[in-house]
């Protein structure tokens, strides 16, 4: 995610207004990349260490976090004083080449058919592979291979699948390996058996792009991906293998996360080079575009990323995947928050303020565009809208959907801009008393993780909260677990887990005869593969909170600054007093709620219905002289 910038209100020379993103962010974690959180330059490993996180942990969270360091990431470790072993495992994982340059698509000639792309250019991902036959399948003394394989064919997956595991575990053909995983994976792939599927699809994978079947089997793995969401095996072989050997229906997913990698080590000339051989017709056209957005704006090309996050929006996908329906419908939501977040670092207030609006209010993010745009009509001096919004934000349907601790921060401040000091000091008070807490455990258990060593230390971060034993001891609101749970990596893994415990339980369902030998075996790939994904989760979900807790740290120091402020207030206007005595206080004139035959105005009483939220508006005065 993109840091946080902070601006100064003009009235308030020490005081910092918030936390409102003046820089785009990448969809508050939407499109975590395979590496977003832990893909690693010489600053972020320099940040571990200083934190006295032991060198040994340093380099394994390296070596898994598919970072490639440059010549410059290397250096800049040397001059820092980085342990040795840290100098050799960036060394070990320096970066490899950058992207082939994009061709316009008339001029490409990886777009252009060929012999060796025949079966590319016919067959339709996820069809049979008569064309297989030609290349060989059994024969040769392998008639058992070939009626297993036949068994496929006729979709007898159960009895395909037990046959097929039990030439590898008897290693009856060696020299057929490759095409017995491969008709394995389909079978299993057939029975949904989807993980499972995949690892002997990346067995095929790992032959390389000179085995038959490596462009077969890698489309099959992208297909997995897309059907999971989840892309952390795909991340691992993607940059091993040479762009110009990508199959040809695998090559939109596989541009894609070369283009995330690129983007996490910062190498923005490359990420864009990746995205931009996204088609428009693929299904990750629009985040590739949303990237391009955040891209152009980080290279201050205002309009290029406003022009890609547009082209978010217009954006529709053939897809009755509700999964895949609900992502979009996300990202074009966060592509209308991000155009108003350029024209709000331009100070174009009141252009940022009608982009906010046109967040519709079924929106996941809906509240954040309220908050943010609170925050414009501070700006715009329309004070009133602004705790109209924030109370919008802060009501009872989404108690626990949203943390937003910010919006009370933003709540002070407009209360501290009124001169209505007591107000000030009981919404500061009950921030601090509501937040410190939850500050604190974050800080607690943050450094628990910090401290000790072994990889199994970020698995028992994730059980810490999502386990089965979870703690029930905690200040965390749901609200915030939600809010992290957003993160594309973090949620992917999640519910790739819960897939993977599906998959045990159908195992478990199958005949004796299936379940005690390859049902035995695929359990244990299984319960393996999950361990190593609870690390990843619980990694991913320590960055997030690591992240939110820096976040509601710097509020409650700007609450410490925002008290001293108050004070240095108070008593001015208390000797503003004392040397006016002929001052009165202005009489207070009733609100006269008829001011326009169009609008209706009820005053609040404290309930909150769902068709008055976001037309709620104060009407402040204000006590300054």
């Amino acid at each position: 995610m993109i840091p946080t910038s902070r601006r100064v209100p003009a009235q308030s020379g020490r005081l910092r207004s918030g936390s409102l993103v003046a820089a785009l962010c990448l969809g508050l974690g939407l499109l975590g990349t395979p590496s977003s959180a832990h893909a690693m330059n010489c600053s972020e490993v320099m940040d571990l260490l200083n934190l006295n996180v032991p060198a040994a942990v340093v380099v394994d969270t390296m070596s898994n976090s598919g970072s490639r360091f440059s010549d410059e990431d290397i250096q800049c470790l040397k001059q820092r004083g980085a342990p040795g072993e840290v100098i050799a495992k960036a060394m070990e994982l320096k970066k490899a080449s950058a992207p082939p340059p994009v061709a316009d698509d008339e001029g490409d000639p990886d777009e252009a058919p060929s012999a060796r792309d025949a079966f590319d250019s016919t067959e339709t991902l996820g069809g049979d592979l008569e064309s297989l036959d030609d290349e060989g399948t059994g024969g040769g003394g392998a008639a058992d291979l070939d009626s297993y394989i036949r068994d496929f064919k006729a979709k007898k997956y159960r009895t395909a699948s037990y046959g097929l595991y039990t030439l590898l575990a008897e290693n009856a053909y060696p020299e057929k390996d490759t095409i017995i995983k491969y008709y394995l994976a389909k079978s299993l792939q057939a029975l949904e058996l989807y993980h499972a599927a995949q690892t002997y699809y990346m067995e095929v994978v790992k032959k390389g792009p000179t085995n038959p079947l490596f462009k077969h089997a890698l489309p099959r793995l992208a297909q997995i991906a897309t059907l999971t969401g989840n892309d952390v095996e795909l991340a691992r072989i993607v940059d091993k293998i040479a762009p110009e050997a990508y199959p040809r229906q695998a090559r939109p997913h596989l541009y894609y996360l070369m283009g995330q990698k690129a983007y996490a080590a910062d190498e923005l000339a490359d990420a864009s080079a990746y995205f931009e051989r996204v088609p428009a017709n693929h299904e990750l056209y629009p985040r590739a575009q949303y990237f391009q957005g955040v891209i152009n704006f980080k290279r201050d090309k205002f309009k290029s990323a406003a022009k890609s996050f547009r082209e978010v929006i217009r954006a529709e996908i053939p897809t009755e995947d509700p999964r895949v329906v609900q992502e979009l419908e996300d990202l074009k939501d966060l592509s209308l928050i991000n155009i108003a977040r350029i024209y709000y670092g331009l100070q174009r207030y009141e252009d940022a303020d009608k982009y906010y609006a046109k967040v519709d209010r079924d929106s996941t993010y809906w509240p954040q565009s309220l908050f943010e745009r609170a925050w414009t009509n501070f700006f715009t001096g329309d004070v009133n809208l602004a705790l109209g919004l924030v109370a919008t934000a802060n009501s009872p349907f989404y108690a626990d959907q949203v943390f937003l601790p910010d919006t009370q921060y933003l709540r002070a401040l407009v209360y501290f801009q009124l001169c209505e000091y007591p107000e000030v000091e009981r919404v500061t008070k009950i921030f601090q008393s509501t937040y410190t807490p939850m500050r604190e455990e974050m800080k607690a258990f943050i450094d628990t993780y910090r401290s000790e060593r072994g990889r199994e230390m970020f698995d028992q971060a994730y059980e810490s909260y999502f386990g089965a034993k979870a703690t029930t001891d905690t200040t965390l609101p749901v609200a915030l677990f939600r809010s992290v749970l957003r993160d594309r990596e973090l949620s992917a893994l999640v519910r790739h887990m819960d897939m993977m415990e599906g998959e045990l339980e159908s195992i478990a369902a199958q005949t004796p005869q299936w379940r005690d030998t390859i049902g035995d075996h695929l359990g244990k790939v299984l319960a393996s593969d999950m361990q190593r994904y609870k690390e990843k989760a619980g990694r991913a979900f320590l960055q997030e909170l690591l992240d939110t807790y820096r976040s509601l740290d710097g509020l409650l120091q700007d609450t410490d600054v925002l008290l001293f402020e108050l004070t240095d207030a108070q008593r001015a206007d208390y000797m503003f007093r004392a040397n006016n005595a002929e001052v009165q206080a202005i009489d207070e004139q009733p609100i006269d709620f008829a001011t326009s035959p169009e609008i209706v105005y009820w005053p609040f009483n404290g309930e909150f219905w769902r068709d008055e939220l976001a037309y709620y508006r104060f009407t402040e005065r204000g006590s300054c002289n």
